[in-house]
């Protein structure tokens, strides 16, 4: 009987846990279409800057921005990694880490040192473990990106690279494709240049717009009231604009992998519960036909 009530602690065990995760896919469920609706109404207007900023990168007007100068001079390099504040969401945040991994690699082969900025708690331990150069950080970010917490982490590598101080700046995240996939991406922020229309993802770049493509173009543009004033504005909502997408698809890609992770977990505690549930009943058949033999053996002595 011992071994009957150990395996009904199990059951009830497993049981506790099945009804936490499918509490915790529900809520996922939930905040996952939020978090959708969110980035797919940012990502138009964020590709439409990309697009533009690249262009005129290519356009070479009278003012050129500090981002549209290449400073081949510096030997470091900023990574804005963006990743979640909690765990139990699959392999998203370990993907994305292991393509940051595989860029201070190649990074640093070329001879490049790194000053990364974390985005999220996750991040933030991961470039610890490093021993990485973390020079800003934020983490805590809620549910809801918020435009004027990731502005100031991220404006240390902008200003860095305004001084010329920094090679490049790249930003590491999870672009949300379904809500059974996600794709880690690394892609370089700055600076400026025909390259930035080609996304740099894990497995490889491709086109996006078309530039950078093989068809080239002259861009040529009439600037009002002036280049400098045009050309600094832009490139302010450019940076807002790709930060706050990166981490808006980094939410979504969250939610959706904490949704896939808990369903799984929930069919698995089903999956485990039925297999304790057969074997206490062949415990405990095999506990009563035992007494019953028992009872057989002694009627028959008497």
């Amino acid at each position: 009987m011992a071994g009957m009530k150990e395996i009904r602690g199990k059951i009830k065990s497993v049981q506790n846990t099945r009804k936490i995760t499918k509490a915790m896919e529900m809520v996922a469920a939930s905040k996952m279409r939020r978090a959708q609706e969110r980035m797919r109404h940012a990502r138009p207007y964020a590709d439409k800057v990309r697009d533009i900023a690249a262009h005129m990168a290519q356009a070479n007007p009278e003012y050129k921005h500090p981002f549209m100068v290449k400073h081949a001079g510096a030997k470091h390099v900023g990574v804005v990694l963006v990743t979640t504040d909690k765990g139990l969401c699959g392999g998203m945040n370990t993907n994305v880490m292991r393509a940051a991994l595989n860029k201070f690699k190649e990074l640093e082969q070329q001879g490049l040192r790194i000053e990364a900025t974390a985005i999220g708690g996750k991040g933030l331990g991961f470039l610890s473990r490093l021993n990485a150069k973390v020079v800003s950080q934020v983490v805590q970010l809620g549910d809801t990106p918020h435009l004027e917490k990731l502005i100031g982490a991220v404006k240390v590598q902008l200003d860095a690279y305004a001084a010329g101080q920094l090679d490049a700046v790249y930003i590491g995240y999870t672009r949300f494709v379904n809500t059974m996939k996600q794709e880690a991406v690394i892609e370089q922020l700055l600076p400026l240049d025909e390259r930035f229309g080609e996304r740099e993802g894990a497995g490889g770049a491709g086109p996006s717009s078309g530039v950078g493509g093989a068809q080239k173009h002259s861009w040529d543009y009439l600037y009002e009231p002036d280049a400098q004033t045009v050309v600094d504005d832009l490139l302010v909502r450019y940076v807002e604009a790709l930060v706050y997408q990166a981490v808006a698809e980094n939410m979504a890609s969250e939610q959706s992998a904490r949704m896939v992770a808990m369903k799984a977990a929930s069919d698995n505690a089903k999956t485990v519960i039925h297999e304790l549930q057969l074997v206490y009943n062949k415990s405990r058949q095999a506990a009563i036909t035992k007494e019953l033999s028992e009872i057989v053996g002694g009627a028959a002595a008497v």
